[in-house]
């Protein structure tokens, strides 16, 4: 089966889907009071989802033929993890995905350690009032830097443009999910965290206190942190103060 129509069918529609329906929840029922007024949270949001139209089009201009050149070169020259193995598509697309996301874990915890990275990552952590759109919120350096060294992660593991866009849609779906002012009831949060990223467990990384926020560094699957012993939870999530230290 070819992702690529698949992935780029819904590209558009889920990530807007999403936002609607996220919006309204958090209009509806918000975990937080972040805003006194409707005003506030229409500029905060406009800023952030601004923010990420102009990252989606840095990316789509600048590193998209570069990714389409590499994912079809390591088709042609059977190149990276998943042409070796040659498994059929089902099983190959859920490789990818596994394999994508690892590899997001990793840049995130490099983000988190290195200083020079740091120094673009935390305009995301910096958000004091994180919703919905504050998964649109990333410092442009960043996008640039993570899609430069994607190039030759995606060469390695050898995956399509269709299973990258396929990965990216998942990815983004359940980033706007973890980082929504929402409260999932304990028990649901409990049963989906063993498998994705809820907004329990990311709300504790975008809190003020380093030690706190130097955690939960999974994107997508949550299973990274358990594995890299890199999962905290808090007993008073309500308590939380979103930012970074000055």
């Amino acid at each position: 089966m070819d992702f690529s129509v698949l992935a780029f069918s819904w590209r558009t529609a889920l990530p807007l889907g999403g936002l609607v329906v996220l919006l309204a929840w958090e209009t509806a029922q918000p975990y937080f009071p972040l805003f006194r007024r409707t005003s506030d949270r229409a500029r905060h949001g406009g800023w952030n989802l601004a923010l990420g139209a102009l990252n989606a089009a840095v990316v789509a201009l600048a590193f998209g033929a570069a990714w389409l050149a590499v994912t079809q070169w390591s088709g042609v020259h059977r190149f990276g993890l998943l042409n070796v193995l040659d498994l059929s598509a089902w099983p190959r697309a859920a490789l990818a995905i596994f394999l994508l996301d690892a590899w997001t874990y990793g840049w995130h915890w490099l983000n988190h350690r290195v200083p020079f990275f740091w120094r673009f990552h935390r305009w995301h952590h910096a958000d004091r009032a994180m919703d919905v759109t504050t998964a649109s919120r990333f410092h442009t350096g960043e996008i640039v830097l993570s899609s430069l060294w994607r190039v030759p992660v995606l060469a390695l593991i050898g995956c399509t443009l269709g299973e990258l866009v396929l990965y990216e849609l998942l990815l983004f779906a359940v980033v706007q999910f973890h980082h929504a002012n929402i409260a999932v009831p304990e028990r649901v949060d409990r049963l989906l965290r063993l498998v994705i990223v809820t907004p329990a467990l990311h709300k504790v990384h975008h809190s003020i206190v380093r030690a706190e926020s130097d955690s939960n560094y999974s994107s997508f699957f949550s299973w990274w942190d358990r594995v890299f012993r890199t999962l905290r939870l808090v007993r008073e999530p309500r308590k939380i103060v979103f930012g970074v230290q000055d």
